[in-house]
């Protein structure tokens, strides 16, 4: 199936490693033009050299630093027409062990970095009526996981506007989905010290999957195929999930 991807224009986050280095590699593997950024330039500036794409040094973290990735995406790429934001963390903590600054922090890196990114794409998607967000959340924004309390909270939330927003920017073209990814063995799950045993017989596919796996089905929501689908919390986990 062509996907219709030659030549779009589409800036990744969180690129450096991972799911994000993955979906990067998948995209460019189907002609998309690609800018990266993560806040580690060395890893960042290598998949980028890997994938002949740009790099770009942002922690997303930082007020306004998202908006800006953005704004210099554009800029180099002459346009965007794919914004996959992908933010890394929070870390795993309990509620009772979570300060104030945990709370903000977190708050900054996964909720304001997505709207300051969105806000900054928006305007030209509009004008050439043409876009896909993609935002990678987690299945644990559907069923919470022990000890993950941040991202069990604050995900969630980014479902709703998710499917808010589509429906504001459907008639412009643009799709604005939510793709949540199970267990796939990055090193975000081996930072979390995870057991792939353990984790694999809770699997009914029998396995923890692999960063392709989710990098394919990312690639395609951003696809002139998917054209029709919008406003969506899709996972992609191997049937981990329990409810529908």
């Amino acid at each position: 199936m062509d996907l219709g991807l030659t030549n779009r224009r589409a800036l990744v986050m969180g690129a450096s490693r991972g799911l994000g280095a993955s979906i990067a590699a998948a995209l460019a593997a189907e002609g998309a033009n690609l800018a990266l950024c993560a806040r580690n330039e060395a890893k960042v500036s290598l998949v980028a050299q890997t994938l002949g794409a740009e790099a770009i040094v942002c922690d997303l973290s930082v007020d306004g630093a998202a908006a800006a990735a953005v704004v210099d995406a554009q800029r180099r790429l002459g346009g965007l027409d794919i914004l996959v934001i992908n933010t890394g963390g929070p870390p795993a903590a309990v509620f009772e062990s979570i300060t104030d600054a945990d709370w903000r922090g977190a708050f900054d890196g996964l909720w304001m970095s997505a709207v300051g990114a969105i806000r900054a794409a928006l305007p030209a998607m509009r004008s050439q009526r043409y876009g896909r967000i993609l935002l990678i959340t987690s299945i644990a924004a559907k069923e919470p996981v022990a000890s993950l309390m941040l991202s069990n909270s604050l995900r969630a939330g980014l479902h709703g506007l998710v499917n808010a927003l589509s429906k504001e920017v459907a008639a412009d073209n643009i799709t604005v989905n939510a793709l949540m990814p199970g267990y796939h063995l990055t090193e975000r799950l081996i930072d979390l010290n995870f057991d792939e045993v353990k984790i694999s017989k809770t699997v009914p596919a029998g396995r923890i999957g692999a960063p392709a796996d989710f990098a394919a089905f990312a690639a395609f929501l951003a696809s002139e195929q998917a054209n029709y689908v919008t406003g969506q919390a899709i996972c992609v986990d191997g049937g981990a999930l329990h409810s529908i």
